[in-house]
């Protein structure tokens, strides 16, 4: 089985310093998209799905800071570092207190910055993996077979699930009482170059309160969160 290869936006307006990093990153396997200015690159973010956000902080238009502070602002949980030829301790926790997972200053050594990608990466994946489930769960009177895409719900009728079904249910599970952004939902479910609208995920958790809610006008289990995402709540 092939490796999975992990996408990163690059956000660096010096077009050498641009190229040089691109090919680099890319000598190591990832995939790479590059944004030259603040306002493309939080365009882009929501356009596809990336693992890391390498982010210059002297950008024209939206300064560096400014985007991390964005997207964090939009709960998107995009890995972040950011290359910054500011190197006092002063801007360093300025960037980290803004969302940055990550902080290098320029010039900085290459080697170093592509193990710092690498653990980023890395530790996402590992916090996003950690809250895994079985092949079965209950909730409620509500139980789902993963294995068998089978919802049996508390009136004892058995609902055949589709596989995009099963991993939207399987998501928000994993991240109970948690709101699961559009963007993860978009990575987990339909992948990086297909994109379902709004409405496409709202119809999967209408049908979810159909399944198993008392009254899917109040939902307990399956709540929309405006402009955010989606969650599952864990009731008694």
């Amino acid at each position: 089985m092939s490796q999975k290869q992990h996408s990163i936006l690059l956000v660096e307006d010096e077009e050498n310093l641009q190229e040089a990093l691109k090919l680099n990153l890319e000598l190591e396997g990832y995939s790479v998209s590059s944004s030259f200015d603040g306002a493309s690159a939080l365009q882009m973010i929501h356009q596809e799905h990336y693992d890391l956000m390498i982010l210059d902080v002297m950008l024209p238009e939206v300064d560096g800071i400014a985007v991390c502070e964005s997207i964090r602002l939009q709960q998107i949980d995009i890995p972040i570092l950011i290359l910054s030829a500011k190197n006092s301790s002063a801007d360093r926790v300025l960037g980290l207190k803004k969302g940055a997972d990550d902080y290098l200053t320029k010039p900085f050594n290459l080697e170093e910055l592509l193990l710092r990608v690498e653990k980023l990466i890395r530790k996402n994946e590992m916090i996003e993996s950690k809250h895994s489930i079985t092949d079965t769960y209950e909730f409620g009177k509500n139980k789902i077979d993963f294995n068998g895409l089978i919802l049996t719900n508390k009136r004892g009728e058995k609902i055949e699930l589709t596989k995009k079904e099963a991993m939207l249910l399987k998501l928000l599970i994993e991240n109970k009482n948690e709101v699961v952004t559009r963007e993860k939902i978009l990575q987990a479910v339909w992948g990086y170059n297909v994109y379902p609208t709004t409405r496409t995920i709202d119809n999967f958790i209408l049908n979810f309160r159909k399944y198993v809610e008392d009254d899917s006008k109040n939902p307990v289990y399956f709540q929309s969160v405006r402009g955010v995402g989606y969650k599952f709540n864990q009731a008694p």
